[in-house]
């Protein structure tokens, strides 16, 4: 390992959520389009590590159509548990799986550990199932370092009742979302339009990456760090008017005073993920029917541009004794259609292939929650949009941790935003070197 890789190893992890659900019924496998090492004679056991609910079901899918391949998930922790795990097994040189689940903002940094095998030889066949941006997300030139599984293209859900008391429609550009946004809060003292989500670095991440944030370009280890542009000092003091003039709401997000404030009214939008509609949908009683889902709004008029929030991967780890039938299994798992459409009815996660992006019929389903409305067809569009060109840090972790810190200090009265991204750019470049990066 080299010595950058030895410094990340021990480097902070960020905070995730995920949603972890119940669902409806099983499908036929199918596979097609995949690499065949269905003649192999030798017995095969693998293990997976994942936090998604029921994995093993699509697992078992796979042994049922290759018997000798066999896979135990193990579900070792949610989110940063899940990396710490990871993580110590590496430093420990025993321990690790043969797959992971892995979400696109921490690839970079297991690859910069060497810990991801370059699958590339064989999974690249299913490559043109994939939706443009995920497949390139994986992949640098013919490498490729992970299967695409599931993703978060952006969108709004909004209280239809709500906009309709104050004659609001949903907004199409950011500067009509503020309009809309000091007019609620004069209209309705103590109901907000939304809430600031400073405390969800990821939020923070992807609506800056809409916004055309570019922060990080990576080289080996040569790497330019530009956190405070231009970009994101505009991005700043468009939400900093926001919060002066007490417009939005400043209350931690993912708290049960947060969910309440959805149900009841005091928020009118939840600015979130394809991801989200599910969630809302079993922690909502009071609002059931009264949402609806509308397209992300635009920095410019007539601009189609959005951001993943979350999703993941599923990589196969350096220390794997059969990578090809690994690679194998991460290709099934990820591109199988369905396989897919079961990850999309039961456990929730919002697809990644195209042919289910593009099946009325699964991305027009009509929720009663939504009034009737066909929610996924919002988040298909704007999984189409993703703009593909955003790298993350390969640090990830660290930085959105300092995201996390800074922008909280800035809302509880330390500076204004455009000061929490001239700290974060400080404290970021100074951890990069102390890894052995160089930085331009």
């Amino acid at each position: 390992m080299t010595d950058i890789g030895k410094r990340l190893l021990h480097g902070a992890l960020g905070r995730r959520d995920f949603l972890q659900a119940t669902g409806l019924g099983l499908a036929a496998p199918m596979l097609m389009g995949l690499p065949d090492f269905a003649n192999a004679q030798e017995k095969v056991e693998l293990t997976m590590w994942a936090w998604t609910p029921d994995t093993q079901v699509q697992a078992d899918m796979f042994t049922k159509k290759f018997p000798n391949i066999t896979v135990k998930v193990e579900n070792v922790g949610q989110g940063a548990p899940h990396y710490v795990k990871l993580r110590n097994a590496l430093q420990a040189g025993s321990g690790l799986p043969d797959l992971a689940q892995m979400e696109f903002n921490s690839l970079l940094s297991f690859r910069q550990l060497g810990a991801l095998t370059d699958i590339g030889t064989d999974v690249s066949s299913t490559r043109d199932k994939f939706i443009d941006w995920t497949w390139k997300a994986v992949s640098d030139g013919d490498k490729v370092y992970g299967v695409p599984w599931d993703s978060g293209p952006m969108g709004v859900l909004y209280r239809e009742d709500v906009f309709d008391a104050h004659k609001i429609t949903p907004p199409d550009t950011w500067d009509a979302f503020a309009e809309s946004a000091v007019k609620l809060a004069k209209d309705a003292p103590g109901t907000y339009l939304t809430d600031f989500g400073a405390a969800d670095p990821g939020w923070v991440v992807a609506l800056l990456w809409q916004a055309g944030w570019r922060p990080f370009h990576t080289e080996g280890t040569n790497i330019k760090i530009k956190l405070n542009d231009d970009v994101a000092k505009k991005w700043a003091a468009y939400w900093q008017k926001l919060l002066d003039a007490k417009a939005i709401d400043t209350k931690p997000v993912w708290t049960t005073e947060w969910f309440a404030g959805l149900d009841n009214g005091t928020y009118a939008t939840w600015v979130t993920a394809a991801w989200a509609p599910i969630l809302m949908q079993q922690s909502m009683k009071k609002s059931f029917g009264k949402w609806r889902a509308a397209s992300l709004p635009q920095w410019k008029a007539g601009d189609k541009i959005t951001a993943n929030l979350g999703g993941s991967t599923i990589v196969v780890m350096n220390s794997c004794k059969h990578p090809k039938e690994a690679a194998m299994f991460a290709a099934f798992m990820g591109s199988d259609p369905d396989a897919a459409r079961l990850w999309n009815t039961k456990q929730f996660l919002f697809p990644v292939l195209k042919e289910l992006i593009d099946d009325k019929e699964l991305m027009g389903h009509k929720y009663d929650f939504y009034g009737g409305q066909a929610v996924n067809e919002i988040f298909a569009a704007s999984e189409n949009q993703v703009d593909p060109s955003f790298e993350f840090a390969p640090f990830q972790d660290y930085v959105n941790q300092q995201i996390q810190d800074e922008f909280s200090a800035a809302i509880a009265g330390s500076g204004t935003l455009a000061d929490a991204f001239d700290r974060l750019q400080d404290k970021v470049v100074s951890y990069a070197q102390d890894q052995g990066f160089t930085v331009s």
